[in-house]
């Protein structure tokens, strides 16, 4: 008979289980159900974890364990009508699909830019060279500004239109000669770049009424649809709590009355209570982050506001301005619209996400009807957590009751309130003692620390008990545990079933690590030196040290700074003289006058001559006196 070892090679093993999980996914195939790889893969986990199914895992197991272990996967995976298998459909669907936000927005991102990576290569491996050829590589590059920022369809002229405008603003045609030249990293730089300014100017102009042609109003969007998811998700919660507190109410009773619990045994009341509970505290994570993404909403919309503002200011009524004082104005406008098209998709994925959750509640409507719920809840009273937390908040545990047991209260422990509780806050001592009924521990009351691990109670006598032997009811739930496997992650035992680690769980594991801060250091400090120092830095007391000083200033005074500088040179430092720039001066040796004599005026009359033969000139001075002057 073939055999498969338990401890056989990591790969021959890991050959056989797909083979197991293959075979369990055709024979649901054949009665018509279909189930995921993941789904079956738990399943079988859970079903080798159960005692009452007999799977010893330290010895050989047979052909026909293999087939028993396949028979009973598919038997509960074909069970339609047990909660039980929609908690685990629940966790395994919830740990595929959900992921935390920073995780989430970083492969949205990464999804986003290998799309977008057949746009940039043809552009960065473009060899334009024809007028035609540029022309085409512009309007390429005009497309991967419309892909990359997301505002508007590259198909839609009138988008196009008012893109290319922008581009051309700050990146002419003409310029595509430069841009070929470079290198494809500075290339893909200078893309990104380009984009961010002319998303930030088509957001200018719609924002001033010129412009935004296929912008939508993410802002508006936003803070129309989170209220709205919030609201839904506030509703569902409540219906989930309020079924929670009927099944709690009902299993009460039932721990009580031990011939009630024969009679309620078909009803699979606990497995509903668990399934209502794991639904509970999925939406609560999922509302956790929606919260998160309203608080960063609120946040964008001011700095948006501020930021057109501020550009509003700078720009006013100017033909031009700097590209230095708008640029970076531009480029915040970008990446504030690309944190609100990432706030968007994560809304839109959350909401899907919480929609896609309800379909595995499907068998409480089954099981209980309404008129069977009003029939067992006849005569019993449907506490809140809030109420059963109210009722014993003065019965607090006396630490000095234990000697060796420590317990941590809200006014002497400064991280209260961050202390990961086992069990997920519910009371270890009743889901031990109770074959797993949740009731929710009250941390008032006191928190019990052992092994560096923190347990709570819903009441005073839970607590002293529980803390008597832990041990025992610590091994009482794991053997729980074992027969529903799906209190594995609803109460977050993955670290005695590490194999069963949820995702969403992973980054929580650090947590354990967080211990309480019950004892605060303090410290005073004296001034050591009160009055002003007095050290003289530059003494030397070594005379040699003294003379090697000596000899170098002396040898400076010898020496002379010489600089060359050659062709290959003279780009690589700037270099510079000193002159004495030129001033106008003048002297004064004397004191400066003058005098003035009379013009000489002098006329001599008869030189033309007359008419005889000799000629007689008269000689008339007309030279004015000097005192007339």
């Amino acid at each position: 008979m073939s055999r498969v070892s338990a401890r056989m090679p990591p790969t021959q093993a890991e050959s056989v289980i797909k083979n197991i999980i293959r075979e369990i996914g055709q024979e649901c195939a054949a009665h018509g159900e279909t189930v995921s790889e993941t789904l079956a893969a738990f399943m079988v986990k859970a079903v080798v974890l159960d005692p009452s199914n007999g799977f010893n895992m330290d010895r050989t197991l047979m052909k026909s364990d293999v087939q028993k272990l396949v028979k009973l996967c598919v038997s509960r995976l074909l069970d339609s009508k047990n909660p039980s298998l929609d908690t685990i459909k629940m966790q395994v669907y919830f740990d595929m699909n959900y992921t935390s936000r920073e995780e989430f927005l970083e492969e949205h991102h990464r999804i986003l830019e290998s799309r977008l990576g057949s746009v940039i290569r043809e552009i960065t491996d473009n060899r334009a060279c024809t007028r035609e050829e540029l022309e085409s590589l512009y309007r390429k590059i005009v497309s991967y500004v419309l892909l990359r920022s997301g505002l508007g369809s590259p198909t839609d002229i009138k988008v196009v239109r008012e893109a290319t405008a922008a581009l051309q603003s700050i990146f002419p045609q003409a310029e595509l000669g430069t841009f070929l030249t470079l290198s494809k990293k500075d290339k893909e730089r200078q893309l990104k770049e380009l984009t961010m300014v002319v998303t930030g100017i088509r957001l200018f102009n719609r924002d001033c009424g010129k412009g935004g042609e296929g912008i939508d109003d993410l802002p508006a969007i936003l803070q129309e649809a989170i209220p709205a998811t919030t609201q839904h998700i506030d509703s569902q919660l409540q219906i989930a709590q309020d079924q929670a507190y009927r099944y709690t109410a009902i299993l009460e009773t039932v721990a009580e009355n031990p011939l009630l619990s024969m009679e309620l045994q078909p009803y699979m009341l606990k497995e509903a209570l668990y399934n209502m509970r794991q639904y509970e505290t999925f939406l609560q994570i999922i509302l956790s982050d929606i919260i998160t993404c309203a608080q960063e909403v609120e946040m964008m919309i001011k700095q948006l506001g501020a930021q057109l503002e501020q550009l509003k200011m700078t720009v006013k009524s100017k033909t031009a301005v700097p590209t230095s004082q708008v640029f970076p104005i531009f480029i915040a406008l970008s990446n504030l619209w690309t944190s609100f098209q990432d706030e968007t998709v994560l809304i839109s994925v959350l909401s899907n996400l919480t929609t896609h959750l309800e379909p595995f509640l499907g068998a409480h409507e089954l099981l209980f009807p309404e008129k069977v719920m009003q029939n067992l809840l006849d005569g019993l009273t449907v506490k809140t957590d809030v109420c059963r937390m109210k009722e014993h908040m003065e019965d607090r545990v006396r630490p000095v009751d234990f000697r060796k047991q420590e317990w941590l209260f809200p006014e002497t422990t400064a991280n209260f309130d961050k202390l990961l509780i086992q069990y997920r806050g519910f009371c270890a001592y009743t889901f031990a003692t109770t074959d797993g009924l949740l009731l929710p521990g009250n941390p008032a009351i006191g928190i019990l620390k052992y092994k560096e691990k923190y347990y709570t109670f819903n009441t005073r006598d839970a607590a002293y008990l529980f803390a008597e032997s832990p041990e025992n009811y610590i091994d009482l739930i794991k053997e729980k545990a074992k027969k529903n496997a799906e209190l594995i992650q609803l109460l977050e035992l993955h670290q005695q079933f590490e194999t069963l680690i949820p995702y969403s769980q992973m980054k929580d594991v650090d947590k354990h690590h967080i211990k309480p801060i019950t004892k605060c250091e303090s410290s005073t400090q004296t001034d050591t030196h009160i009055l002003p120092p007095t050290i003289v830095r530059s003494y030397e007391w070594n005379e040699w040290e003294l003379r090697r000083k000596a000899i170098k200033l002396a040898n400076l005074r010898r020496k002379v700074t010489h600089s060359v500088q050659t062709d290959l040179s003279h780009m690589r430092r700037e270099n510079c003289s000193q002159v004495y720039p030129p001033k106008d001066a003048s002297t004064q040796s004397m004191r400066e006058s003058s005098t003035r004599v009379p013009r000489p005026q002098i006329y001599i009359a008869g030189l033309r001559g007359g008419q005889g033969k000799i000629t007689y000139g008269v000689k008339v001075n007309l030279t004015r006196a000097v005192d007339e002057t």
